[in-house]
């Protein structure tokens, strides 16, 4: 679940705030094609969705809940089918998408209930055997993550869970409760890196993409 104060964060900084995060289209293009149609869920401002534009693929939408980002990206990339997704809810039939892509998203959706829900909507609208393509953040073992960790563990109840100083709460994970997300797919690649943060630091991460398993 989403705060209003999260959403209200966001917004303010939908016009200054870049992802560093980066998409490893060399990895996701082994296993995609350009005709498939694709939603990025938690878009911000449609960096990723415009890098695929830029490689070939048409068939992309976004989702963010924050109206700003949303703004931002109509601005920047006109051409990009971006929604503002109101509630926890996405806004698409079940089964309309051939790929997902969630990327740096679960940082911000700290309690579990929220990320299993998530994955759940995801699942609702992926195709059967659909791709799933996650990267975020990863637990960290230097002396600034351990202290806020255990700052914060008592007050959210998991560890890996923080509040920066201007308010936003965010979360790394370990590649167990990640896994256990994502339980229902089968896993194709899980690779782990490092990555920047929004705010200039490194960051332990990782990368996943994964199928969604037929059930019969």
């Amino acid at each position: 679940m989403k705060s209003s104060q999260q959403e209200k964060y966001w917004d303010k900084l939908a016009e200054e705030k870049e992802f560093p995060t980066p998409f490893h289209i060399e990895e996701f293009e082994k296993y995609a094609s350009r005709d498939m149609n694709i939603l990025d869920v938690g878009c911000g401002y449609g960096r990723t969705l415009n890098k695929l534009y830029n490689n070939g693929f048409k068939n992309l939408s976004g989702v963010d809940y924050s109206q700003g980002m949303i703004d931002r990206g109509l601005k920047l990339y006109p051409h990009l089918n971006l929604i503002k997704n109101d509630g926890d809810k996405i806004p698409f039939p079940d089964g309309e998408f051939d790929s997902v892509l969630l990327i740096g998203v679960l940082t911000s959706n700290v309690e579990d209930d929220a990320q299993e829900n998530l994955i759940s909507e995801i699942s609702r609208v992926l195709k059967g055997a659909g791709i799933l393509y996650i990267a975020d953040f990863l637990i960290n073992q230097d002396e600034r993550n351990l202290k806020r960790y255990q700052k914060y563990e008592d007050e959210y109840g998991i560890y890996g869970v923080f509040k920066l100083d201007e308010g936003l709460v965010l979360r790394h994970h370990t590649e167990k409760h990640i896994l256990e997300l994502v339980k229902d797919y089968k896993k194709v690649v899980f690779e782990k890196t490092v990555y920047e943060t929004m705010n200039g630091h490194k960051s332990n991460g990782f990368y996943y993409l994964g199928r969604k398993q037929q059930l019969y």
